[in-house]
């Protein structure tokens, strides 16, 4: 008997050819860059697109333009992240360092908003609003405008050298130029007063930094956008990968409905005639030419796929051309598309979008949301810190008496001058004076604080109080009180501790 021993893998590579095996060990996880050219396409999703291209490109040239009048010496700037003066700007919201818990709120809500979108619709964020589709969106819209659409840039690339094939590639790359540099020279206005700023960067008196990060944002724009499109979605972003795990049976995606389309065939009247069975496809490339990520969503779902729907527009064309329904290829879930498989003739409604997950991410996203609400409308306009002087923690006095020093920290958040009260409770007998102000020790003080401002003074409390005296510590408390009310009245009281020799 003889027995057969299969040498042949999964792979189809023979273990016994040697060269064949280091071949396959050796297959490289990337893949050198294939130039696609995408076909202009039409239809509601490349409206879709080029309304939110319009919208977001929009707010970022514009927003940092956008004036609000601030009192005092804040830039009227209506977004400003004033990072020298530790200050974020947005319209009449105020965020000081001490609340950066807003933006840890903002983050936050964006990883949960995305999560949800993603759950819902899939990769929609990777096909609508990531910057790196926006900015290529745009990149392809002008080299089609110079160039031609898709076959006449394919015939550009194979033409040999020539004037106006120079004059076209030129005038391309300018225009790509003049875009990453407004993208670079915008995202800096966002970080100072933009006006002015525009002055320094044109006169050469802008700081060094500036030039530095519009250079480099003007090179990865240029070069991402220009030149690596497909490859930063499919081998620097991490998110094709992260977003599988968000996706569940019911998300919708990009698909292709297979149990409708094959087999397909071009000719398909004649196969008909002939009495062979025929899909809808009738495998005529459209879904292929316009994908700016160059693949064929007939292939099933794929880790390049951004759900862009582009594809979608180009066999709908195709499909009213034909004379057959719309939707060969359309957003559609897991569990529809395997209930159409079975026969079943399901249509999706809105009650796929209401499950366990979606639930959890909406009321998750909803609450940091509510509570950030709730917090910055409540929040005070007043902020007090007290610091106890440590060395030495207490003076005796000629008189007998024991000082302490400290150091009052109040900031006034409101864009106007306030004045306050400074008070003692529960130190028996105590006084106060302000270093540098020429009067008696007193038991209040009065302090004024510019609009927007930190004040820190500096505070010496005595008491020549036995009770006090013979104690390591005794906790008080200082209060600040509102003196010009423009408005309800703020108070703020720190508790600290007055240090004293003991028995």
């Amino acid at each position: 008997m003889v027995q057969i021993i299969n040498t042949v893998d999964a792979n189809g590579v023979d273990r016994h050819d040697a060269e064949a095996v280091n071949k396959a060990e050796n297959r490289s996880l990337y893949a050198s860059r294939v130039k696609i050219h995408p076909k202009a396409a039409a239809g509601t999703f490349r409206r879709l697109k080029w309304a939110l291209v319009f919208v977001l490109l929009g707010i970022y040239y514009i927003a940092p333009w956008l004036r609000w009048d601030r009192p005092g010496t804040a830039p009227d700037q209506a977004i400003l992240i004033d990072l020298a003066n530790r200050r974020f700007y947005f319209f009449f919201i105020e965020i000081w360092p001490q609340e950066f818990y807003y933006v840890a709120g903002l983050l936050i809500m964006a990883g949960v908003g995305l999560f949800l979108v993603t759950s819902l619709f899939g990769r929609a964020w990777c096909g609508y609003a990531c910057p790196q589709t926006v900015w290529t969106d745009l990149y392809i819209w002008v080299e089609s405008k110079i160039e031609g659409d898709r076959n006449a840039r394919i015939k550009l690339d194979k033409s040999p050298p020539s004037l106006s094939k120079f004059t076209k590639r030129a005038t391309k790359m300018a225009i790509w130029l003049a875009i990453a540099i407004a993208t670079g020279g915008f995202w800096v206005f966002y970080f100072a007063d933009a006006p002015t700023l525009f002055m320094e960067l044109v006169t050469g008196e802008a700081a060094s930094v500036a030039y530095f990060t519009i250079a480099i944002l003007t090179a990865t724009t240029f070069t991402f956008a220009g030149f690596m499109r497909e490859q930063v979605c499919t081998y620097m972003c991490p998110w094709p990968r992260i977003q599988g795990a968000m996706l569940d049976e019911e998300s919708l995606i990009v698909t292709y409905n297979a149990w409708r389309g094959e087999p397909r065939m071009a000719g398909r009247k004649k196969a008909e005639a002939q009495g062979l069975k025929v899909g809808d496809c009738v495998d005529c490339n459209a879904c292929v030419a316009v994908c700016p990520m160059g693949i064929d969503i007939r292939d099933g779902n794929q880790l390049e796929c951004i759900n862009c729907a582009l594809c979608i527009d180009a066999c709908d064309a195709v499909m009213e051309k034909v004379g057959k329904p719309k939707g060969l290829i359309n957003y559609t879930t897991s569990t529809l598309y395997a209930a159409n498989v079975a026969g079943k003739n399901e249509h999706w409604d809105w009650k796929h979008l209401l499950r366990p997950r979606t639930a959890i991410y909406s009321v998750m996203w909803a609450a940091v949301g509510v509570g950030m609400l709730v917090t910055l409308v409540n929040r005070s306009q007043l902020d007090v810190n007290i610091v106890p002087d440590r060395n030495p923690i207490f003076v005796t006095l000629s008189d007998g008496s024991i000082r302490n020093g400290y150091t009052v920290k109040i900031l006034n958040k409101k864009q106007e001058q306030r004045n306050f009260r400074l008070s003692i409770e529960d130190l028996p007998g105590a006084t106060m004076e302000m270093v540098g102000e020429q009067s008696s020790p007193r038991s209040t003080i009065e302090i004024a604080v510019d609009p927007d401002k930190l004040r820190a003074v500096k505070i010496y409390v005595a008491t020549q109080d036995q009770k006090v005296i013979t104690e390591d510590k005794t906790d008080f408390t200082f209060k600040i009180e509102e003196l010009n009310l423009s408005g309800a009245a703020e108070t703020a009281v720190e508790q600290t501790v007055f240090h004293a020799p003991g028995e």
